[in-house]
């Protein structure tokens, strides 16, 4: 399924609970530093661009290009491996969580490096599912998720860039998946999740098996005695990348 495909089936209730989280929006636009003009690709409904910049979005889902707000930037129908723009025609390009939904990440980035001096992404080092609680203790379905796919470092490579931590603080106003590390009973809550695409990708019968096993450790304590060191931390590291180019 393409990443407009997908979207259409899963995005009319994404903005929910999916909003700007200025701790990881300041990483992003530090990122973005000097860049006048910002081409924004897969950019759902809006979240994260910079508001002092001339931005312009990507964005193949007509569903989330519907729920774009009155006054965001301009947004064009299009896919990220065939940018219909000239070389190097922005200061800066950037996607945000969601690189893993392309069907060729490696071109779509390569096609961001066309058009851009620079390029910032954000996106998950897969290989470090271990270090979340959900993905190693309730969701293993997610490691098949990215069999085959390219690696971060691969990633990187491809365009030469950095590769710098994102950490997640405890009260992360974004509700995507890593953020309520700290919060577990917000997985518990249907409509949380569905501003979280992974359930839509790893299916009903998995969401409904980490969900009910979830709710049973929290009730019986068992949660709160295997993640009891995260209780004091007031942000996390759980394989959130920034690659910056």
């Amino acid at each position: 399924m393409s990443h407009a495909q997908f979207y259409d089936t899963i995005g009319a209730a994404y903005t929910v609970t999916r909003r700007t989280e200025p701790r990881i929006a300041t990483q992003l636009w530090a990122a973005l530093a000097g860049a006048r003009t910002v081409l924004n690709v897969g950019a759902g409904s809006g979240s994260y661009e910079p508001p002092d910049r001339a931005v312009t979005a990507v964005e193949p889902s007509a569903v989330m290009r519907a729920q774009r707000p009155a006054g965001a930037a301009p947004c064009v129908a299009a896919f990220a491996e065939n940018l219909p723009f000239e070389d190097q025609s922005f200061d800066a390009a950037m996607a945000l969580a969601t690189i893993d939904h392309w069907q060729d990440p490696i071109a779509g980035l390569r096609e961001m490096r066309r058009v851009a001096r620079r390029v910032v992404v954000l996106t998950k080092d897969f290989s470090a599912l271990d270090l979340f609680w959900l993905d190693r203790d309730y969701l293993p379905e997610r490691a098949g998720l990215v069999v085959d796919r390219p690696s971060l470092d691969e990633l990187a490579r491809s365009i030469g860039a950095r590769v710098d931590p994102v950490p997640i603080p405890w009260d992360c106003a974004d509700g995507f998946y890593e953020a309520y590390w700290r919060r577990p009973e917000a997985y518990l809550d249907e409509d949380t999740r569905r501003g979280m695409s992974i359930w839509a990708r790893v299916g009903p019968a998995a969401e409904q098996r980490a969900v009910r096993g979830l709710r049973e450790d929290l009730a019986c304590g068992r949660w709160a005695e295997s993640n009891r060191g995260l209780v004091d931390l007031d942000a996390a590291e759980l394989g959130v990348r920034l690659l910056v180019a």
